[in-house]
């Protein structure tokens, strides 16, 4: 990749807003936000509740519990991990809500990556039919994708976010340095879905990520803040145009499907969610290419950036292509029998579509399943 990346001011803080009428809500990106933003103003009672898990509440807890002026505090920590995305874990957060006498003006805050914003988000959808809650993503996936537009939920052993609900946040605090501590895996997962925005809907970002991949990769904070900055611009822009996915934005779902099948496939307990995406976004573009819309070089370039961050575009070795067929068809996106996946028409320029060939599916499930 190239290393001509252009300065940037990393040190000023982002100000982006979800326009949903009435339920319109801000996202700030920058340093130390977590410091710098008066939570306060996002809270109308006086209890809250902070969801976080045991990798994060040692890291940030403190100073976000420091930040909250006369509040009555409770804490749930979660074990981090997909694996416990689930029903069980769930309740434990409805049960300290319970215990501690929470009521409907109690604030959840989600500490923490896209598990605990989807879990957290998901009990203040449901708790007492809804309560208010705060994001504060502490991945790069969850900064650029999970933590805005209000989809939340748990896993089932039988397909990846079945039970959920949309439950918009009433503030996203994205705090760039909390990325210092995020493991090298999991900075790469969360660059499959910085580089799906530039394959679905903004070429020209796309390109960009190219320039200043060796920038990103050294995570220079100009570089970082600009790739969040911007994947937040076409997540919102997208969500305020369809909130709840009849449209539009079941482009953001491009490489998911075949994602979450090896996800389903690996209980959870395998690859990365980026990691299962950018395999999924590798089939979606093979896919593409078999309908007719992309040239070999736009696959090989798009796959080239996606291992250049050391993500997988294969499949798992143990997968075939009736595990693929069978899981896909058990996924949220099919309507009727009829699947749906997201595809290219060309780089930066993604739909929605059941309308294709099963012959083009299996060629690309022969490419990608070797056994």
């Amino acid at each position: 990749m190239m290393n001509n990346s252009k300065s940037l001011d990393s040190k000023a803080s982002k100000h982006i807003t979800v326009d949903l009428g009435d339920r319109s809500y801000p996202i700030n990106i920058g340093p130390k936000q977590i410091s710098l933003v008066d939570l306060n103003q996002y809270i109308q009672g006086g209890k809250v509740l902070i969801v976080t898990n045991d990798t994060i509440a040692p890291l940030y807890l403190e100073s976000v519990m420091a930040g909250l002026e006369n509040k009555n505090i409770d804490v749930v920590t979660l074990p981090d991990g997909e694996q416990f995305k689930n029903l069980d874990h769930l309740n434990s957060i409805f049960t300290k809500l319970l215990e501690q006498n929470h009521d409907r003006k109690t604030t959840l805050i989600a500490l923490g990556g896209g598990v605990v914003g989807d879990m957290a988000g998901f009990a203040a959808a449901s708790y007492q039919r809804g309560v208010p809650f705060i994001q504060i993503p502490t991945t790069l996936l969850a900064q650029v994708d999970s933590s805005v537009g209000g989809k939340t939920g748990v896993n089932h052993p039988l397909g990846k976010n079945m039970v959920g609900a949309f439950h918009q946040p009433a503030a996203v605090i994205i705090d760039t340095d909390t990325l210092n501590t995020l493991p090298d895996r999991q900075f790469s997962a969360g660059m499959a879905e910085v580089i799906k925005y530039g394959l679905i809907v903004d070429y020209p970002f796309f390109e960009w990520l190219e320039t200043n991949a060796d920038a990103i990769i050294r995570r220079d904070k100009a570089a970082l803040s600009e790739a969040i900055e911007r994947s937040c611009i076409n997540k919102a822009k997208i969500v305020s145009a369809d909130e709840k996915e009849h449209g539009i934005r079941a482009i953001l779902n491009f490489g998911h499907t075949f994602g979450h099948a090896i996800e389903t496939f690996q209980a959870y307990r395998g690859w990365l969610h980026g990691e299962a995406v950018a395999a999924g976004m590798a089939m979606a573009l093979d896919l593409s290419m078999n309908a007719g819309n992309l040239s070999q070089e736009d696959v090989d370039r798009s796959n080239a950036l996606m291992s250049f961050f050391s993500l997988p575009v294969a499949a798992p070795k143990d997968m075939t292509a009736d595990d693929f067929m069978k899981l896909m068809y058990s996924d949220k996106k099919v309507l009727d029998g009829q699947l749906r996946l997201v595809l290219l028409r060309s780089l930066g320029q993604g739909y929605v579509s059941q309308d294709f060939a099963q012959r083009w599916i299996d060629a690309t499930l022969a490419k990608f399943c070797r056994c």
